[in-house]
């Protein structure tokens, strides 16, 4: 498996498939590049595909310092992603905490993000929510820690995001926890204490969101309670934003719903590339409801 540097000298390891245009796939705290099988083998067939592993996901490095993991360097790996392709744009596709990471990229980098896509991105940004999130997430932390992830994966599979998916496919799920058994717990962690925990609220990031240009799609599932608003406030914010809300969906959209998320995103990566994915029409306001004169 082939490893890259980022700009802090750690190894990411990473898989590629496919030629042309690039999509980099972001995963989530709860999975790993194995999470995006079913988008590799769908989009590789027209587009160069890369996954990888953050840091703190074997085989990739995982730092023994907090400060390695903060929600600004997960959103520079990809850039380091990027570099060590040689790569000067691409499609930035991520889930959760790859959602968020993203986001953030296209905000510190929108000139490389040729599109955003950010599904099941949004706990802890609900700002009603906001000490709870950073309390539950230390809780996670310390859990991992104490009961190892073989032990604890057990707990962590079955939150309420993921019951619809344990629900419509017990073998999918089954999967997926069987994966996030093997992950570091020391790399949880030092993920949940340093990314996940300290991350900004994405209402703090309103007046940077308002001014990136970079044609962006939101997805989340109407199961996944603490994502739904947050995903209506960025369809509202970004100017280049489209909202897809899946039906009876949770958390883990893109193994939970495959065929729907794979037809979602390649509409939405074609339509950027006719560019036709535009930015609201200011003659939609959204306060109008019937024009009289």
């Amino acid at each position: 498996m082939p490893y890259l540097k980022t700009s802090d000298g750690g190894d990411l390891c990473y898989e590629e498939a496919g030629e042309g245009e690039p999509i980099v796939f972001v995963h989530e705290f709860g999975g790993d590049m194995r999470s995006w099988e079913p988008q590799m083998r769908y989009f590789s067939r027209r587009y160069r595909c890369i996954c990888f592993n953050a840091r703190g996901y074997p085989p990739s490095q995982v730092p023994d310092t907090l400060e390695s993991y903060t929600q600004e360097r997960a959103a520079l790996d990809i850039g380091a992603v990027l570099d060590h392709l040689g790569l000067e744009r691409a499609h930035i596709v991520g889930l959760s905490m790859g959602g968020f990471a993203t986001l953030h990229f296209g905000l510190i980098a929108p000139a490389r993000a040729i599109s955003l896509v950010v599904a099941g991105a949004g706990y802890g940004a609900e700002k009603q929510h906001e000490a709870y999130f950073r309390d539950v997430s230390l809780e996670v932390a310390a859990q991992f820690e104490a009961q190892g992830s073989e032990t604890f994966s057990k707990t962590y599979a079955l939150a309420a995001s993921r019951i619809a998916y344990l629900l419509k496919d017990p073998r999918g799920w089954a999967e997926f926890a069987g994966q996030l058994a093997q992950h570091s717990a020391t790399g949880a962690a030092f993920t949940m204490r340093g990314v996940q925990a300290r991350r900004p609220s994405l209402y703090d990031l309103e007046d940077r969101l308002k001014a990136m240009q970079v044609p962006t799609l939101v997805v989340v599932g109407d199961e996944d309670d603490h994502c739904l608003q947050p995903g209506i406030f960025l369809k509202r914010t970004v100017p280049a934003c489209g909202l897809a809300v899946l039906p009876k969906a949770g958390h883990t959209l893109n193994l939970e719903e495959p065929a729907l998320f794979n037809q979602l995103v390649g509409d939405f990566l074609a339509t950027v590339g006719q560019n036709r994915w535009l930015a609201r029409d200011p003659r939609a306001v959204p306060a109008q409801i019937m024009k009289t004169s």
